[in-house]
């Protein structure tokens, strides 16, 4: 038997349209409505998913980029995931849910007292995916534009005050006894004035059962220097993106682990999983289609991801030649460094690389088989994944797609049986809540 790994699924297009674009919609569900989140959500759990992570981005950009965005529903419409998360814990008893929190946007006091509330409500399942995304502060709240780093200054700043706020009511606070509720002599008064926030506390919201341990978790995506000291200093769990081969998860771990050693934190209470964007075929053959068909894409296949990735760097790819080089001033300061090397991965020199090859090499898949790709039947997908458990004590992974149940049986069918009798996924969970889960082994 293989040694257990988590799982987790990011929900990756948002609280928006589910399906759309695909013979999926045909099935009728209505994405304004939580049956069709709580019927997927109830799936992931029973496959023994650990954490679903809910993506999110409040603003619909720039104006040169709004057509872009809403046009394929790949951006927008979109509802807020944090209103999204109690339908889905009514719905469930164990499985943890992670919303998409801005820390440019949503003050920090009103942060803390939601997410303490949803841990109570959800007996411990609940956690912050907190995020910087500098373009939609800068839009939503007329925040000053900010550069990768100074945003993660903010995040710091803001996650901070946020776990303060949750400690302002010390042990003993809570007496509930003897005609007594509360003891005020245990509840620190508190007032911050920062470079960023001014906050007068304390929280108004009960304390955690079980002291710091019960607190919601916080997440965090992220891989340039500035987002993994960010992870290392406050981070349950980071989401991260890196080639999926041994020597480089086992290079990225060490890197998050030294974060954890420099912000004085043990390194094994920051779970790592990586990002892996799965694509389950009935055989070697269909695979093998596939990837070739993927080797050739058209024109319109080529605007397709450059609409994509139009949302997602709120730059408008789609008014470039294919066949001449991005320009240098192509990209602004708000635009994700991480964003930007994931669409120049594996180009040497993205200045003097035509678009079309650039999005051509988004358009690439490869066989997992050959580590080439993500492209494979459930066996050879769950050799991966085994391997990376094995041989890079990797903590687990992250699986992607939108909450759909037709996306989830796609991906999870074949794959949940293969990965459970070779150890690697959980059969059922233990006691307590999200942090028990990705903390019993």
């Amino acid at each position: 038997m293989s040694r257990l790994q988590h799982v987790g699924y990011f929900f990756s297009r948002g609280f928006g349209p589910q399906g759309w674009g695909r013979p999926d919609w045909a099935w009728g569900w209505d994405w304004r409505r939580p049956d069709v989140y709580q019927q997927a959500v109830r799936e992931l759990e029973r496959a023994g998913v650990d954490l679903v992570v809910m993506e999110d981005a409040v603003s619909l950009g720039n104006p040169e980029t709004l057509d872009l965005r809403v046009r394929g529903a790949y951006g927008g419409p979109k509802h807020d995931p944090l209103l999204l998360a109690p339908y889905l814990f009514a719905a469930t008893s164990r499985i943890g849910l992670a919303p998409t929190v801005n820390a440019g946007i949503t003050p920090p006091y009103l942060a803390a007292r939601q997410a303490a509330t949803l841990q109570h409500l959800s007996g411990g399942r609940f956690g912050l995916n907190v995020v910087t995304d500098t373009g939609s502060a800068r839009h939503v709240s007329g925040a000053p534009a900010l550069d990768h780093d100074a945003a993660y200054d903010r995040a710091d700043e803001w996650t901070s005050l946020v776990k303060d706020l949750w400690r302002s009511w010390e042990d003993g606070a809570l007496v509930a006894a003897d005609g007594r509720y509360a003891d005020g002599t245990r509840i620190r008064a508190q007032r911050h004035q920062g470079r960023y926030f001014d906050v007068t506390g304390p929280l108004n919201a009960a304390p955690f059962d079980d002291g710091r341990d019960g607190e919601p978790l916080v997440i965090s995506p992220g891989g340039s220097p500035r987002g993994l000291a960010f992870a290392g200093a406050y981070s349950d769990v980071q989401l991260a993106y890196a080639p999926l081969d041994v020597a480089s998860i086992r290079a990225y771990r060490a890197r998050v682990h030294e974060a954890a050693r420099a912000a004085g934190r043990r390194p094994e209470n920051v779970r790592v999983l990586f990002w892996v964007k799965a694509e389950v075929a009935a055989s070697r053959e269909e695979a093998e289609r596939v990837v070739a068909a993927s080797l050739h894409p058209t024109d319109a296949d080529l605007l397709t991801i450059a609409a994509h990735w139009s949302s997602d760097l709120e730059t408008d790819l789609t008014a470039h030649d294919l066949d001449a080089p991005l320009p240098p001033d192509a990209f602004g300061q708000h635009v994700s460094r991480g964003t930007l090397k994931g669409l120049f991965a594996g180009i040497d020199d993205p200045a003097s690389t035509p678009l079309r090859d650039v999005l051509g090499r988004r358009a690439r898949k490869g066989l997992v088989a050959k580590r080439e790709g993500l492209v494979g039947t459930a066996e050879e997908i769950a050799d991966l994944i085994e391997e990376l458990g094995e041989e890079a004590d990797n903590d687990g992974v992250l699986l992607s797609g939108d909450l759909h149940p037709v996306t989830l049986h796609r991906l999870f069918d074949e794959l949940v049986p293969v990965l459970r009798r070779r150890g690697v996924l959980r059969h059922e969970f233990g006691d307590g809540g999200a942090r028990a889960n990705l903390f019993d082994f």
